[in-house]
């Protein structure tokens, strides 16, 4: 029996067990039987449908008498004689609908009511079939009021077994949902996090003081009891965490701050409070809360409700009570660390904050290598030629690449993954899937000539990052594509090189105007962004000498249900009318020397509007072979 209920709570794989927190004993509970249950449910029904048919029934309280000279008058549609009462139904209609009006009349104990009737000189038998006495009680609304008692009682009986058979019980709400890792390692070690050197060494001493907490107590010295790990989407922060747990070799219990959600109040906080009491009971252990601002956003404003408000105090209650000596060591990942209430991140709570950063060319490297060891790949594979063309890219991005390579292999029957699956699977992911070329050829000319005009401008203008492909085939919503690639990772952003970008991305309208005499809706997300880079430049970056260094507004804006709060204007009419002004100046000169350009490299244009047409996609060396008189 024993190792039954093991096997049920308990999955093992690869020497790691995943146990459902909400099965470990926390104290003695309350056990409601299922058969009192069902009585309890029972009773309340009877109850309620008893109530219900007893004031339903009998209508307005009458004086006998009344109810005799109303019967004399015939003043009624039915009699109805049962027990103590009588009862006088009265059809009639309100707001055109018919109803049924109801008197009764209680009688004394020992009135016999057909000789009232006699003595009022009522003659019986001329009442003929709308005078009755049930023989038992029982009208046909009484059997359909115990069939309908009998299927609640049995829909009750089923609910109570199937959730007992899950494992479910009925006032879990308040129980923890976190899930818990444990055994000799979490199954996830620092050597399968890769890309985030920085980040696992300030980890380190997490994991030295859970494997040895006596070397620093004696030095007087107190470990974080919370550490943040802050980071965009897909940086493993999760991954970390876990590996932290792993090389230390204890406990993992996995929450999001979303389980912590419940629409009763007040469950939110119970669960903070079973999730501490367990992890207690376990230590030393990690508490990991992934996604923590669903429940730690700053209190007081719009987008925290009071039940979050709650949850977010119980938190902090719980911090508050984790003594050293527990070792119970809190971690916690966001991907939005400026809406966190302040008081979640002051020492003795989230002492500590590690940023994980995206990873750089070495990094994606050996985040590439991690991921391909499970895959098989061609021997003229190029993993680092992938790595450089990936700025910008997470983790989960790069593994997201290797598994569309591998699926297109597959679906091309290949039995290794080629350079050319890693440059398709790159395209798809940064793009959208390739669409079929099924377009009349002067539609496909025009989008030659927007493509040509990106590239082209691209080319002659200084500062502007290399072509590294064009493309006249559709991807996701766009009709055609330019790939730039820039030559190095760029932390910093100057003047220089916003300002090639706004003539570079302006430059498919510029070629449109000039080469076609006219010009199309294919343009419009060029200018959603060279508006969104004009804007920054003016407002964030102070790279206007019309308005100086001066911060207007705030670009980090926080969404919620499509709207935005935050953000909101902290300038004069005067200086949003000049900001206008200065947008569209900038944006104006870039389309300008657009033109200019690609005016006088109109040869280069023509020639890689015909290879496009030809070829449909141009590498960056066929680009570069138009410059250089092989082309």
């Amino acid at each position: 029996m024993e190792d039954k209920r093991k096997k049920e709570t308990n999955k093992k794989k690869d020497n790691v067990y995943v146990v459902d927190i909400r099965k470990m004993p926390t104290g003695k509970r309350i056990k409601m039987p299922a058969i009192s249950t069902i009585l309890i449910i029972t009773l309340l029904l009877s109850t309620a449908i008893f109530m219900y048919r007893a004031f339903s029934y009998k209508g307005e309280e009458v004086s006998v008498s009344s109810v005799v000279t109303d019967i004399a008058k015939k003043k009624y549609d039915k009699i109805i004689l049962k027990d103590d009462m009588v009862v006088l139904e009265t059809k009639g209609e309100f707001a055109g609908r018919p109803i049924v009006e109801k008197k009764f009349a209680m009688l004394p104990s020992g009135m016999d009511f057909y000789q009232v009737l006699s003595d009022a000189e009522i003659d019986i038998k001329e009442l003929g079939d709308d005078f009755y006495e049930p023989a038992l009680g029982v009208t046909f609304g009484d059997i359909i009021t115990l069939l309908f008692l009998g299927a609640a009682v049995v829909f009750a009986y089923v609910m109570i077994k199937n959730m007992q058979a899950s494992g479910g019980k009925i006032m879990d709400f308040g129980e923890s949902k976190a899930r818990m890792l444990f055994g000799k390692k979490t199954g996830t070690s620092f050597d399968d996090v890769a890309g985030v050197d920085d980040s696992k060494e300030e980890l380190t001493e997490i994991v030295d003081f859970l494997k040895n907490p006596k070397k620093y107590r004696d030095l007087g010295a107190r470990i974080p009891k919370g550490v943040l790990l802050a980071g965009a989407p897909g940086t493993g922060k999760t991954l970390l965490a876990k590996a932290i747990a792993g090389e230390a070799g204890v406990p993992f219990f996995h929450t999001s701050g979303s389980e912590f959600e419940e629409m009763l109040v007040g469950a939110g906080a119970s669960r903070v409070r079973d999730l501490f009491k367990k992890a207690r009971k376990a230590a030393p252990c990690i508490v990991f809360i992934d996604e923590i601002d669903a429940v730690a956003k700053k209190r007081g404003t719009v987008l925290h409700s009071g039940a979050g408000e709650q949850t977010l105090n119980q938190i902090l209650v719980e911090m508050d009570g984790l003594e050293d000596r527990e070792n119970v060591i809190v971690l916690a990942a966001t991907n939005r660390p400026d809406v966190l209430d302040p008081a979640i991140l002051r020492p003795g709570r989230f002492d500590r904050t590690v940023v994980v950063h995206m990873p750089d060319a070495k990094g994606r490297r050996e985040i590439l290598e991690v991921h391909a060891k499970n895959k098989k790949f061609a021997k003229d594979v190029d993993l680092d030629t992938l790595a450089k063309k990936t700025i910008g890219y997470s983790g989960a991005d790069l593994e997201n690449i290797l598994n569309e390579a591998a699926i297109m292999a597959a679906q091309d029957g290949d039995k290794e993954i080629g350079q050319d699956d890693l440059a398709e699977a790159f395209l798809k992911v940064k793009l959208g899937r390739k669409k079929s070329l099924d377009g009349e050829e002067e539609d496909l000319k025009k989008t030659a000539y927007h493509e040509a005009g990106h590239a082209i401008v691209a080319k002659f203008t200084p500062d502007s990052d290399p072509v590294e492909q064009v493309s006249i085939i559709p991807r996701g919503m766009t009709g055609g594509v330019t790939v730039y690639l820039p030559e190095k990772e760029r932390k910093t952003l100057y003047r220089n090189q916003m300002l090639a970008w706004l003539r570079s991305g302006v430059g498919g309208r510029a070629a449109e105007e000039l080469f076609l005499d006219d010009i199309s809706s294919g343009a419009s997300a060029d200018i959603e962004q060279a508006t969104e880079v004009a804007k920054e430049m003016v407002m964030k970056y102070g790279m206007s000498e019309k308005l100086g260094m001066v911060k207007y507004g705030d670009m980090d804006e926080t969404s919620h249900l499509g709207y935005k709060y935050g953000g909101g204007r902290d300038f004069s009419e005067e200086t949003a009318k000049a900001i206008d002004e200065e947008v569209k100046r900038l944006i104006d000169e870039a389309y300008v020397d657009a033109k200019k350009v690609l005016t006088e490299q109109r040869k280069y244009v023509e020639k890689l509007v015909d290879l496009l047409l030809e070829r449909e996609v141009v590498t960056r060396e066929e680009f570069e072979e138009l410059f250089t008189g092989q082309g």
